[in-house]
């Protein structure tokens, strides 16, 4: 992996003022990724193009390299990897991650990158479920993405319509601020849960899927990686809403100790039956026991976790005061040197009246 940071970052652009990067993981893309990077330098001219090769066989990297991209190796094997090596690495004021399979539309990067760049949004994510799209899905991935998106919806109590989409835009304090541990395909499902558990605004903007162009394959093993979503959305929920889980967790073993609690107090099995009645009473007990401890475990992370986020909220205040302390030097310095050039080219003046 290439751990020299990326400083060279993007012009300007002329609608947000700041530096855009176009960030593209790739896993053997080669009959498609150059023409993802030419279509999004069209775009977005001014914008720097980055794309991080996960070891690819195939020649990804050198497509790339020949349509204009800035490539960079991650050796890590996984989805997951590229994405936290591409924050660590760009240096950037607003960010795009796109696939590079050439399924998403290009042309939909300014929609897409509009609410971040006008600061209503921190992230924005590229609905391909969303009522106004016209995506092109194959029957088994929408119902898989309808199944994760109704269980994120309800744990969370959220109304988003895209849980996975890999298209979507951020600002520099999403993507600096944000932990991220996923190595798999399950990094958009942790990017939107941290999202929402920690307050950044997101919106949601329609795109078009496409299927993929011939000669390129899906790299997601279904069960595999399906299995990797899910168990990533209940250990998040676990962590960030641990009374919850615990709770139910606790809730469900209290009410399972009431049958073998009622064959130990009720004479269901016959006056012969002492033996079956001191086992359903053992059993009766360890289940209540161990709800009362879930409930337990579950109220001491709750007071854990409120003061965690307590914390980081003090330490986000810490970086904007930080933050807004330098530009405001930034802005002294800048006047204090136009100041001086005055100050200089005045007295410049009155020195050549005297000679004259």
């Amino acid at each position: 992996m290439s751990r020299t940071p990326v400083r060279e970052a993007a012009a300007e652009p002329e609608a947000g003022g700041g530096r855009v990067a176009v960030l593209i993981p790739c896993y053997n893309e080669e009959p498609t990724v150059a023409r993802v990077v030419a279509r999004f330098r069209d775009q977005l001219p001014q914008a720097r193009v980055y794309v991080f090769d996960n070891n690819s066989t195939d020649a990804t990297a050198a497509e790339a390299r020949r349509a204009g991209a800035s490539v960079f190796n991650e050796r890590r094997q996984g989805k997951g990897y590229v994405v936290q090596s591409m924050f660590r690495q760009v240096d950037a004021d607003f960010y795009v991650m796109v696939d590079g399979d050439e399924t998403y539309p290009a042309e939909a990067v300014h929609d897409l990158l509009a609410p971040v760049l006008r600061g209503e949004a921190d992230m924005t994510i590229g609905s391909r479920l969303h009522a106004a799209s016209r995506s092109q899905f194959r029957r088994r991935n929408r119902l898989a993405n309808r199944l994760v998106r109704s269980t994120l919806n309800f744990i969370f109590r959220v109304r988003l319509t895209d849980i996975l989409s890999g298209y979507r835009a951020f600002n520099r304090e999403f993507v600096k601020g944000l932990p991220l541990f996923g190595g798999g395909f399950e990094i958009e499902t942790e990017l939107t849960i941290k999202a929402i558990e920690r307050g950044y605004r997101l919106v949601e903007v329609p795109v078009d899927l496409t299927h993929r162009p011939e000669g390129s394959h899906s790299k997601i093993q279904f069960l595999r990686d399906g299995f990797l979503i899910l168990n990533t959305t209940l250990a998040l929920f676990r962590d960030y809403k641990p009374l919850t889980f615990f709770g139910v967790v606790g809730l469900a073993l209290t009410l399972s100790a009431c049958a073998p609690g009622a064959l130990a107090v009720f004479d269901f099995a016959g006056a012969d039956a002492a033996a079956t009645r001191l086992t359903a009473a053992v059993l009766a007990v360890g289940l209540f026991l161990s709800g009362l401890l879930s409930l337990t475990v579950g109220l001491i992370l709750h007071s854990i976790a409120r003061r965690s986020q307590e914390f980081e909220y003090h330490l986000r205040v810490l970086a904007d005061e930080l933050r807004a302390g330098r530009a405001g030097e930034g802005g002294r310095d800048a006047r204090g040197a136009s100041g001086s050039v005055g100050d200089g080219s005045g007295h410049g003046s009155e020195g050549g009246g005297a000679s004259r």
